[in-house]
């Protein structure tokens, strides 16, 4: 059970380390704040789920292991959420699809049989539906702004939407967890998906692709050399001094 716990705790540990990327760079001194701060809400979901994982594992393994020690190829992750974060289009339409996906998740979750997994669903899911609606915020005022920046949103639709299908797709370790109970089935979140990103999109003048080929490889730690690079310098100083306390 700890794998299919490990691959969400991965999802928001490593778009929350993207996220973390814009402080100091982002565009206004708001979303100097904001990203931050949604960047600490996924970071803190990712805390709870690898100790919880690491107990179940039973192999002495905690939260700074897991996060630290692993190689690329362990991680199991999604696509989408180490895609590189490109401009603030991007960015924000990564998180909208992310968001819109976890924020039915955790809701189902919420009557999970894991005592531990149900108190994390009760905090996440109320964090994740302000990411909702910061995001989608974002997508409609930028597709539906300039030329300038509803360009660069319909280039962020075709760089990205290619990479959602994974999101509804459960791994075999995921379907052992669904199968008692502790996780949700992620294939059943696919209508409410794409009901807030059909609205999202219909504000923001987008066009929602169709016939796209979805890249998937993520559960199975197949993953972009951007991975590689994230995680050399998440993990640097924790690798650099093994053991090492505050």
């Amino acid at each position: 059970m700890h794998q299919a716990l490990l691959e969400i705790a991965d999802d928001c540990l490593v778009l929350g380390h993207r996220l973390s990327d814009w402080c100091g760079h982002a565009p206004m001194l708001e979303e100097d704040l904001a990203l931050p701060n949604m960047a600490l809400d996924l970071i803190g979901v990712a805390r709870g789920l690898y100790a919880r994982a690491g107990e179940l594992e039973g192999a002495g393994r905690g939260e700074d292991d897991l996060a630290y020690f692993r190689g690329e190829r362990e991680y199991r992750n999604c696509l989408l959420v180490e895609r590189p974060n490109g401009d603030f289009a991007r960015t924000m339409l990564r998180q909208l699809y992310f968001a819109a996906f976890m924020e039915p998740f955790w809701r189902a979750a919420s009557a999970s049989t894991d005592d531990v997994v149900r108190g994390i669903a009760g905090k996440a899911v109320k964090e994740v539906a302000y990411h909702i609606r910061h995001a989608g915020e974002w997508v409609i005022r930028l597709g539906d702004g300039t030329g300038e920046s509803a360009a660069r949103m319909v280039r962020a639709v075709e760089a990205l939407h290619l990479y959602t299908g994974e999101l509804f797709e459960s791994s075999p370790a995921a379907q052992a967890a669904e199968a008692v109970g502790m996780l949700p089935r992620r294939a059943a979140m696919r209508s409410e998906w794409d009901r807030v990103i059909g609205m999202v999109f219909a504000e923001a003048r987008l066009a929602l692709p169709e016939g796209v080929f979805m890249q998937r490889g993520g559960r199975a730690g197949l993953h972009g050399e951007d991975l590689g690079h994230m995680l050399a310098e998440m993990q640097s100083v924790a690798r650099a001094h093994p053991g090492a306390v505050w």
